[in-house]
């Protein structure tokens, strides 16, 4: 394996929860929120546009603490700093910071429909801290905080389905077979947590194994990119930079592998780190890459982050069913794996059609 280049990346007393979940969703989304009140005092309002601005910047780490010091500085009741904080630990995988901040906006309401959202976001942050990790203290709490926001919402799909995960990795697989029936009776019979329910319910264990993150960008070639579209396909997943070396020397193996499987159900992304735009469209056409191309600014990046890419290049090679099979950091040899998980995406494609 060749080395690898690492670089650091340096509601309220009166919102209500919506407004949290709305925030959450468009920053997911690649864009700021259309409601952002600051806080009343001015010393925490410069500070809360400070980490506003970081956040649009993709710098999360550095937004998380300027809302927390926001909050602070307003003696600890900026609900506008809370729910921007959630967003920004969430953004950055710091599960345990979201969990704290989703706690502190519990305090402020009394709705019980809010409540129910707010121990919802709990457990989604304590699932976030557990991963794909062994232990089970995380998937504990989790599922504690799905069942207390069921007591007052028990049909929220959502929460529903994030309880059979926390259930599948505590191995109470027949509780947890059980949610996915439960909320496949509930939600709408389309895209890929539908899917993923209906397979997860047949064989709850696999709720298990590492779920590809979820995302939806458009790539250089205006071609809209999500995991949901994906859906069926193998999928490669390539982390690079133009000022990577490792990642140029890797280059001509990428080349190869593109026009070794054309005509095949494999989709190969190239992602790349570069912040300065022009620098890598210009990269991009004079080294004919053809495939999808998409730039997500860095290592702190949305998609980079979600993937956890400490170095470049990495590969994630993603089953038909949405799964990371493998993860190489470096130049590394990966045809064998897509070969294999073409030929199972070949062969249950074949049953499903004889079904």
């Amino acid at each position: 394996m060749r080395g690898v280049d690492s670089r650091h990346s340096v509601p309220s007393l009166c919102f209500s929860l919506m407004i949290v979940l709305s925030f959450l969703f468009s920053l997911q989304a690649g864009s700021q929120p259309a409601v952002a009140v600051p806080p009343k005092d001015g010393k925490a309002a410069k500070l809360f546009a400070k980490a506003l601005k970081d956040a649009q910047d993709h710098r999360y780490v550095a937004a998380l603490e300027g809302f927390r010091k926001a909050d602070q500085q307003d003696g600890g009741s900026c609900v506008s700093c809370e729910r921007q904080a959630y967003g920004a630990a969430l953004q950055s995988q710091d599960f345990r910071s979201a969990h704290e901040e989703a706690a502190l906006l519990l305090k402020h309401v009394t709705d019980p429909a809010e409540q129910a959202e707010l121990h919802y976001l709990l457990g989604d942050a304590c699932l976030g801290e557990g991963g794909n990790k062994i232990f089970e203290q995380p998937f504990v709490d989790a599922d504690k905080e799905f069942q207390t926001a069921l007591t007052m919402q028990p049909t929220n799909a959502d929460c529903i389905y994030k309880d059979g995960l926390a259930l599948s990795h505590l191995h109470q697989y027949n509780k947890a077979q059980e949610r996915f029936e439960q909320y496949l009776k509930l939600a709408p019979p389309s895209g890929v947590q539908y899917t993923r329910a209906r397979l997860f319910a047949k064989q709850p264990e696999l709720a298990r194994k590492r779920i590809a993150p979820t995302f939806n960008v458009v790539s250089s070639s205006n071609t809209p990119i999500s995991m949901e579209s994906l859906a069926g396909k193998v999928v490669l997943i390539d982390f690079w930079a133009t000022w990577c070396g490792p990642c140029k020397l890797a280059l001509p193996h990428m080349k190869e592998i593109v026009k070794q499987f054309e005509g095949q159900p494999l989709v190969v992304i190239s992602i790349s780190l570069d912040q300065d735009e022009t620098t890598w469209k210009d990269f991009v056409a004079k080294n004919g890459m053809t495939w999808l191309q998409y730039r997500d600014g860095g290592f702190d990046g949305p998609i980079s982050t979600a993937f956890g890419v400490k170095a470049i290049p990495t590969t994630f090679s993603i089953d038909a069913d949405g799964f990371v099979q493998d993860q190489q950091v470096g130049e590394g040899k990966i045809e064998d794996k897509l070969k294999q998980l073409l030929a199972h995406a070949s062969a249950a494609k074949a049953v499903a059609e004889i079904r």
